[in-house]
């Protein structure tokens, strides 16, 4: 099995130097290199953006300025016991 994949092996490489030649080999390679490199830098730095993006969330409530709490509804209902209700109303 072994010596199939290494004849299919051979067989794709003789086929990729006929028809890039010896020539433009070597700088295909170049070039297909430094495009992985460049993919690898882009994807840790998307990485490192989401972890920083992450931890710079917070649970936090927005604080809210005075003319936003001015036009914020007010549907305030107070609980009120019977002895209160009387207080309120005498």
């Amino acid at each position: 099995m072994l010596e199939n994949r290494l004849l299919e092996i051979i067989i794709i490489a003789l086929v990729v130097m006929v028809l890039f030649g010896a020539k433009r080999l070597p700088d295909s390679a170049r070039s297909l290199g430094k495009s992985l490199r460049i993919l690898k830098a882009e994807a840790r730095a998307g990485r490192e953006e989401a972890t920083q993006e992450a931890s710079s969330t917070t649970t936090d409530p927005p604080v809210l300025t005075k003319a936003e709490v001015s036009a914020q509804p007010r549907n305030v209902v107070a609980e009120v016991t019977g002895k209160e209700r009387e207080a309120l109303y005498d």
